[in-house]
């Protein structure tokens, strides 16, 4: 029993620390909570069921195109709502509060065109799991964890070798100095956009070839999102990787021997601990607490 919790809390620390790292990416160049985050992982999903369901796409290439539509989506999100904003220097409270807009009119958006019945990937009979170590792995959650841990070494190429990823975190640690450097800022918040939305859309594809795809799956998403990150260290790419699967991993150890409705509960649990005695987070500095 204790394997098969910490197998299934590794496979869904994999999918919150996708979307810790989506949203942890954003939130270091802009500094507020881009709560819309949660509704480009769900579109992800939609622009994935689209692509291979109704037009028949093949599904590594679906997989490829949502995520490259849901980093346009997260692109257009800045560029409507959040850049007005910023060339009259709002208030944070006031991003925050776009945020929630935008959500809400993208989830009822989806809600919408694909209505709010259950959708689902899922294709064919269901495949008998594999056992290792006593615990049951499906071929499906193999896929996930495949191809959760590829992009993560690609996203740290991209953030440690590229210029792009040098550009984000020079933006982020020093906002004012980049562009004295001659950095545009707003070219290097464009792709913090487009790389954290992709994998929010990537995150939205894997997890919905095993659940099902509703327009309110993205409220979850982002919760659990923003609680990694703030476990892990609010701001901090490693500790968005650590936090979303020590995340994952207590979670499912947590209903070993309570029901799996608590699940939740768990979660705010320990995001409350955290905030009551350590607030910056694991690998955070001790100023980030100041943000929080």
């Amino acid at each position: 029993m204790f394997n098969q919790l910490l197998l299934n809390g590794i496979i869904a620390g994999s999918i919150y620390t996708l979307i810790a790292l989506g949203f942890t990416i954003i939130y270091k160049t802009v500094r507020f909570f881009h709560f819309a985050h949660g509704v480009v992982y769900a579109a992800g999903a939609y622009f994935a069921y689209s692509l291979s369901m109704s037009l028949g796409i093949n599904p590594i290439l679906s997989f490829c195109f949502a995520s490259i539509l849901a980093a346009i989506l997260g692109i257009a999100i800045d560029r409507v709502v959040y850049q007005p904003l910023r060339r009259n220097a709002a208030p944070g409270l006031v991003f925050l509060i776009a945020s929630f807009g935008v959500f809400i009119f993208i989830q009822n958006l989806l809600q919408l065109l694909y209505g709010a019945q259950i959708l689902t990937l899922r294709t064919g009979p269901v495949v008998e799991g594999y056992e290792i170590l006593s615990a049951v792995i499906t071929p499906i959650q193999i896929l996930i964890l495949f191809a959760s841990f590829i992009v993560f070494a690609t996203l740290w190429v991209i953030v440690e070798k590229t210029t792009i990823g040098k550009a984000i975190r020079a933006v982020a640690d020093d906002p004012v100095g980049t562009r004295v450097s001659g950095i545009y800022d707003e070219k290097v918040i464009r792709y913090a956009f487009g790389i954290g939305s992709a994998l929010a859309g990537m995150a939205g594809v894997l997890i919905s070839l095993e659940t099902n795809i509703e327009p309110t799956m993205g409220m979850n998403a982002i919760l659990k999102g923003i609680i990694a990150s703030i476990i892990g260290g609010i701001g901090s790419i490693p500790g968005a990787l650590l936090g979303g699967f020590l995340l994952g991993i207590i979670e499912n150890l947590g209903i070993w021997k309570i029901q799996a409705g608590w699940k939740d509960m768990i979660a705010f649990t320990v995001l409350i601990l955290f905030l009551l005695f350590r607030p910056e987070g694991i690998l955070g500095k001790k100023n980030d607490r100041e943000r929080l």
